[in-house]
């Protein structure tokens, strides 16, 4: 199993990341040749090895014809699914444009599939995300994982005016991921990066054990002050260090008989957002016959501190007790399906694969189906593939791994999303107005 970790110590844009995967290695004509299957036409893609502050990189040229041509998002997914890509690159390709679209949507007051692309833009992207699937299709990357991503400040000059860097698209697709803010006023991440590590990725932190085979640089079309302006992967395969000792964690728990049913539900919900491992409740007995319960959260001693204050504020405790402990858990992992064109996660461990509930039950409500029948569905798509092909679907995530509290070569004015001034060069997804219309248990 061959892991990619991506490294966005200066952010990341869309070729950037086709870049980085180039310069590890992939083959520049087995990704043409994968690109060359989709239903586009009038576009170039060309590799140039450039330095930026020093360290040598690869800067991927998207060269399209302007068109007037607007696409929607299911347009590009049609086109996309047209291209009989191989399954893995068809589905990661799949999953990053409907993380833009949705994005977009959220942003906008918009369902989705009104979200449009301008001809050059729109190639742009396609290029950039389909690119990049197919380069981890061609270097057979199985999971994906990535840093904290690197974000600038202040405000950027796009086609409608001044927006805030980073954009509201790039916070969007980054809400729920860590990211670290960098005092320079250029946009580090653009929204299709954003959207390629979101929809892409596992799990976000430092370099995960692996035995390192290749390392690459996708380069911006900026040289940045006192920062190469680049993004990183480093491929490998996982280590498989033996563990002769139990995860060391620390249990904390308070006791309260004041409180009700929606105030200890919210807690457990407040526990698991701040980083605990897990949360519950357990009904007791305290003194004086008082029901009550005590609230129990399981969390890495890192985090003991910040959830402690979660714990006293959400049940107004006096108090909060803890004890270090050890705990030891099976090997697990996420991998994904489609199920009516959404994506599923599906929890995988030894002898059992279980569908994620809350993803089957966002399938339930656009569909209006049964989430039971969504979880059937699920658990069949994963054991069909596995069957034929005897490995995952899309990237998986390692449950239990630590987790961090979590350009292409034209002008700026041929952005047509509404970004012009990307230092990165990435082309983006962009609104067309109209009507409007998680988890690891120990």
């Amino acid at each position: 199993m061959t892991t990619a970790w991506f490294h966005c110590f200066s952010g990341v844009a869309g070729d950037m990341a086709l870049g980085s995967l180039i310069d590890a290695g992939a083959d520049l004509d087995a990704v043409k040749e994968l690109l060359d299957r989709l239903p586009v036409a009038d576009w170039e893609l060309e590799a140039e090895p450039v330095l930026r502050g020093g360290i040598a990189g690869t800067k991927v040229h998207v060269r399209a014809t302007d068109s007037t041509v607007v696409r929607t998002a299911s347009h590009i997914q049609g086109l996309v699914a047209e291209a009989r890509l191989p399954e893995r690159v068809q589905q990661r390709a799949a999953a990053v444009f409907t993380a833009l679209a949705v994005a977009e949507g959220r942003l906008h007051g918009r369902p989705p599939d009104q979200v449009h692309f301008h001809e050059v833009g729109g190639i742009d992207a396609i290029v950039d995300v389909v690119g990049t699937c197919a380069a981890l299709e061609v270097l057979d990357v199985d999971t994906v994982t990535c840093s904290p991503i690197a974000v600038g400040l202040g405000m950027v000059r796009a086609a409608h005016g001044i927006i805030p860097n980073p954009a509201p698209a790039v916070v969007e697709l980054l809400a729920g991921i860590p990211t670290k803010g960098v005092d320079l006023a250029v946009e580090l991440t653009t929204p299709t990066g954003a959207a390629l590590m979101a929809a892409l990725a596992s799990g976000f932190g430092p370099l995960p054990a692996m035995t390192v085979g290749a390392t690459g640089f996708g380069a911006g079309t900026k040289e940045l002050d006192h920062r190469p302006n680049l993004t990183q992967v480093v491929l490998g395969e996982p280590a498989d260090a033996p563990i002769t000792d139990g995860q060391p964690v620390v249990l904390l728990e308070t006791n309260v008989d004041d409180i009700t049913g929606e105030v200890l539900a919210h807690a457990v919900g407040a526990l698991l957002a701040a980083g605990a491992h897990d949360a519950w409740v357990t009904p007791i007995v305290m003194k004086k016959g008082r029901p009550a319960h005590t609230v129990h959260a399981l969390v890495d001693p890192a985090l003991a501190s910040q959830v402690t204050a979660v714990l006293t504020a959400e049940t107004g405790s006096l108090g909060v007790r803890g004890s270090r402990i050890e705990r030891w858990t099976q090997p697990r992992h996420l991998e994904r399906v489609v199920v009516d064109d959404l994506s599923v996660r599906v929890k995988v461990s030894p002898g059992r694969a279980k569908a994620e509930f809350d993803d089957a039950a966002r399938v339930a409500e656009r569909t209006g189906r049964p989430v039971r029948e969504v979880l059937a569905e699920a658990e069949q798509r994963w054991g069909e593939h596995r069957d034929a092909v005897g490995r995952p679907l899309h990237a998986v995530e390692e449950i239990d791994a630590p987790q961090e509290v979590r350009p292409h070569d034209h002008p700026p004015e041929d952005h047509h999303y509404g970004h012009p001034s990307q230092d990165h060069g990435d082309a983006l997804l962009h609104e067309v107005p109209r009507p409007p219309e998680d988890e690891d248990p120990a």
